[in-house]
């Protein structure tokens, strides 16, 4: 490859160029500053691709842990409650959401050789990642809330203090019947993993009705690398590049569920393929970056 004489004036010539790769699908534009310097800014994005994951629903109590075995009497009484046949598990989908700006300084230290170094830096929204529940998921989680908000009416002094509606009290004897049978089973939720101290985390649903977390970094995000620029053709007007290098996004991502939980932090022992995905992503301190692009020269 060889960057002639009159290609050394910034903005003598232009190339487009579309890439793919851990970063996304890519737009940008270059322009060769001298025969060692290359100017690149575009975008990058990553398409919504959803991962299937899923959490199972058990119930709790403080002073009783959490338990599985109740699941059925439970599921009876949201029925009774709302109508609706609870699962016995939350299906989520987990999707990239990256979006970023890039600017990249390729330094070529042979003008006759495409082998370069990169430096620059990406700058996009801290929210790089999200799951959250299928559409299929919306009438059960909606079920436990209503369970959950009966089962904290019942056990609360406003269960026989405040009237239901209107005038209308429940009766005592009915209010003492039911925390009788409810006291032991406790609240429903999404059994996501243990804390530090040793207490479950037990996640809710919003008052939406949904199960959320979101994947927190850096906005700003500094990238160096190595590459290899090469001409395809005779003409040279196309080009074909290789990156290899890595993003800086400020250490391990902070997963943040809807009730403001930092998964990365504060959960241990989270279980399958959830545990999985958190466990992938804490061990990334910084993001693997490779890619292709190919690039036509407009003028």
């Amino acid at each position: 490859m060889s960057f002639g004489a009159k290609e050394r004036n910034v903005f003598r010539h232009l190339d487009i160029g579309v890439s793919v790769g851990s970063t996304g699908l890519g737009l940008d534009l270059s322009t060769h500053v001298t025969d060692y310097l290359r100017v690149r800014a575009g975008v990058d994005f990553t398409p919504h691709i959803a991962f299937p994951m899923s959490f199972s629903l058990q119930s709790y109590s403080d002073g009783g842990g959490v338990t599985a075995n109740n699941f059925e009497k439970l599921q009876n009484y949201m029925h009774r409650l709302t109508g609706i046949e609870v699962d016995d598990r939350v299906e989520l989908d987990g999707k990239p959401t990256m979006t970023n700006f890039k600017m990249l300084f390729d330094i070529y230290p042979w003008k006759t050789k495409g082998w370069r170094a990169t430096v620059g830096f990406y700058a996009g929204s801290r929210k790089v990642a999200k799951a959250l529940n299928t559409m299929g998921e919306m009438p059960s989680l909606v079920a436990v809330n209503i369970y959950n908000n009966f089962y904290d009416f019942i056990m609360s002094d406003d269960a026989i203090d405040k009237p239901i509606f209107g005038d209308t009290y429940l009766d005592p004897f009915l209010v003492d019947d039911l925390r009788a049978d409810l006291e032991t089973e406790g609240h429903m939720g999404i059994h996501v993993g243990d804390f530090k101290d040793g207490k479950p985390y037990m996640m809710q649903p919003d008052t939406d009705g949904m199960v959320k977390v979101s994947a927190f970094v850096n906005a700003f995000k500094p990238y160096v690398g190595l590459g290899y620029t090469g001409d395809l053709g005779k003409s040279k007007r196309f080009t074909l590049d290789v990156d290899c290098g890595m993003m800086i996004w400020g250490g391990s991502p902070s997963l943040v569920t809807h009730d403001g939980t930092n998964l990365t932090k504060d959960v241990v022992n989270i279980k399958g393929k959830p545990g999985d995905y958190v466990d992938l992503m804490t061990t990334f301190k910084v993001y693997p970056v490779v890619s292709v692009r190919f690039a036509y020269k407009l003028f």
